[in-house]
């Protein structure tokens, strides 16, 4: 009876009792599941730790692959747009001789032939394949780069001689030899021309 009504006193004092009887009792024959939860704890801890480690790797990685992946896209659409712009470029620039032959063409012939009956039509048909070549030039964007009293520019001309000249400033473009072209912004071929200096 007196067991049944035990209160907080009593079990204090069991608590006492139980205490002062693990005094004696070498420390590997206790529980140590306390030690234990807190290593568990810790390991945890550490595993999520490079979990997240882990992942904000394979974030990184993914973001530099995309960036890649982006980079070698642009890269091709860019080669793909040349490609497809200057494709035509080696057969444009075959074809500037036919234009340089037409023009030493109708540049040879005297201008009482070109009144004569018997070599207007010749002149005419001449200068009408020169119109159409220009044409054709026109819609692939192939023009002519402008050179007669400019200013020498070495991007697009060559100098190919020097003229002594009082009415232009020195290094001023005063003779064509050979007409140069562009192909929409890139040099196609150099105007070879004469500049001037002073005498």
């Amino acid at each position: 009876m007196e067991n049944e009504n035990k209160g907080p006193q009593g079990s204090t004092e069991e608590t006492r009792a139980a205490a002062e009887e693990l005094k004696g009792v070498p420390k590997e024959f206790l529980d140590d599941s306390d030690d234990r939860d807190d290593a568990e704890e810790g390991s945890v801890e550490d595993a999520l730790a490079q979990l997240r480690a882990d992942l904000d790797a394979s974030k990184q990685e993914t973001l530099y692959a995309r960036a890649d992946t982006q980079n070698v896209r642009r890269r091709m659409e860019k080669d793909v747009a040349d490609a497809r712009a200057y494709a035509a470029t080696g057969f444009a620039r075959d074809v500037l001789s036919v234009s340089d032959n037409l023009s030493r063409a109708i540049d040879a012939v005297p201008h009482d032939l070109r009144e004569d009956e018997k070599f207007k039509g010749l002149v005419a048909g001449i200068e009408a394949t020169m119109r159409e070549l220009d044409k054709v030039f026109a819609q692939h964007g192939i023009s002519r780069i402008a050179a007669m009293g400019l200013p020498l520019d070495p991007n697009q001309h060559q100098a190919m001689l020097e003229i002594p000249s009082d009415e232009h400033e020195p290094g001023t473009v005063v003779q064509e030899m050979q007409a140069g072209y562009m192909i929409k912004d890139r040099l196609l071929r150099p105007a070879m021309v004469g500049v001037s200096k002073k005498p």
